[in-house]
């Protein structure tokens, strides 16, 4: 997939307010600081698309980019940042929560970790949840050329075999780097097979 066109439609708070058109939606999600302003502006290949920040938490809305006015792209808050107060993080889960299990648009959610620390128990807590409530999503391991390929390899088949334990099947894993321009197009392509198996519907 080229992507030829990218462009803000929406901020909210409340999944109710977001588009309407029912265009198939792809969200991003991760703990604070994981690059995910960094890889969504990878793969639009607009520079400023997602506001990057060294600043933890930055995202506290759901917005909404129209991709080719075919799709929507959505950048979701990040989870788990200590600095925000329980009020504070107890709002966001709101937010979240509210967004992937009430809205029929959700198509895929793609699961940002960093692929340079051990498996963190916030995160599988999360899978947990998305896999009991039966949302579709997909890891991605961001930050791949921070460490060594050996390291690489050995972190993440430390993260699939801790999945193994409690899970039958693996969800699609991808394997990121945003400074060197990794994994995008793998990532695309597989959002485009999906909204091809939609058209056949």
């Amino acid at each position: 997939m080229i992507i030829k066109d990218a462009q803000f439609v929406i901020s909210n708070t409340d999944y109710r307010k977001c588009p309407q058109d029912g265009k198939p939606e792809y969200a991003f999600i991760g703990r604070s600081n994981v690059g995910k302003s960094s890889l969504i502006n990878m793969l639009t290949n607009r520079k400023g698309l997602a506001m990057t920040s060294s600043k933890p938490g930055k995202t506290q809305l759901i917005n909404h980019f129209i991709i080719n006015n075919e799709w929507y792209l959505v950048d979701l808050p990040g989870y788990g940042y200590a600095q925000r107060g329980k009020e504070g993080r107890e709002r966001i889960r709101e937010i979240i929560e509210n967004y992937i299990l009430n809205r029929a648009e959700l198509t895929c959610l793609f699961l940002l970790l960093d692929c340079r620390h051990e498996p963190q128990q916030i995160d599988l807590e999360f899978m947990g949840w998305l896999g009991e409530d039966e949302v579709p999503f997909a890891i991605i391991f961001t930050k791949t050329d921070k460490i060594s390929k050996g390291r690489l390899k050995e972190n993440t088949e430390t993260y699939i075999d801790k999945l193994h334990e409690t899970w039958e099947e693996i969800p699609p894993v991808f394997y990121t780097s945003s400074e060197h321009r990794l994994g995008g197009d793998e990532i695309l392509n597989y959002i485009e097979q999906i909204n091809k198996t939609l058209g056949e519907e």
